[in-house]
């Protein structure tokens, strides 16, 4: 059973979903300040998802998105806002979230979104291949990645984007087959989210945003990651 984390501090809005949430099969886990959210998630039975409200009493839904990611959970994280200005989803998903819904929002939206960060990280961890290819190894089983032997912290979309470039190293994949992949066709939003993905995996790969190495952009088409060894 999936178990899910829901970090929400208004009762209206938690209890009716964590209800809802339950007759879908998830196994639901309540916190409602950051801190036990955070205590939640150290515990030793590994927390499959969680949705994530910013506004917490305590400690910022921001903030506690970069210590889930720091202290190693790779689960994916929804988070949930009432700040609708882009710039906020954006710092958001800086943050290591991998999506968001704003309230208020409709059930139904929530519950597919749900599935299809499910579903992407399932496909992925089915694919227990490993790969090395331009001094980067990725275990897809496991959901590591490495870069000289050193341990790269990746969102679950960060490690899911990585993985498809990697799978086809040598080979564009373009901006649609990616949103597609990575983020399903229930993806609402704009492919502004996968370049700033680009972006952060770049960095993450120490690759010179002016001059890439790895994952270089082919312009009205996709990105590509680079196999010197196919050169």
């Amino acid at each position: 059973m999936t178990r899910l984390l829901l970090v929400e501090d208004d009762s209206a809005i938690a209890e009716p979903l964590s209800r809802a949430l339950d007759r879908e099969g998830y196994s639901v886990m309540r916190a409602s300040r950051g801190m036990d959210a955070l205590a939640a998630a150290a515990q030793e039975d590994p927390i499959d998802f969680v949705i994530l409200d910013l506004g917490l009493p305590d400690i910022d839904g921001l903030e506690v998105a970069r210590r889930l990611r720091k202290g190693g959970v790779t689960a994916p994280i929804l988070i949930l806002t009432a700040r609708a200005d882009e710039v906020d989803a954006v710092v958001g998903l800086d943050a290591g979230a991998d999506d968001y819904v704003t309230k208020p929002f409709r059930l139904g939206e929530l519950q597919a979104r749900i599935r299809a960060l499910l579903r992407r990280t399932q496909a992925v961890e089915e694919q227990s291949d490993a790969f090395s290819v331009n001094g980067v190894e990725l275990d897809a089983s496991a959901r590591r990645a490495y870069v000289g032997g050193e341990e790269l912290t990746l969102s679950a979309k960060e490690f899911d984007l990585l993985a498809v470039l990697i799978r086809e190293a040598g080979s564009v994949v373009t901006r649609d087959d990616l949103m597609r992949e990575v983020w399903g066709a229930e993806w609402w939003g704009s492919t502004k989210t996968l370049d700033m993905h680009i972006s952060w995996l770049r960095r993450k790969l120490g690759d010179d945003a002016t001059n890439p190495t790895r994952i270089t952009t082919v312009r009205g088409v996709g990105f590509r990651f680079e196999n010197p060894a196919e050169s």
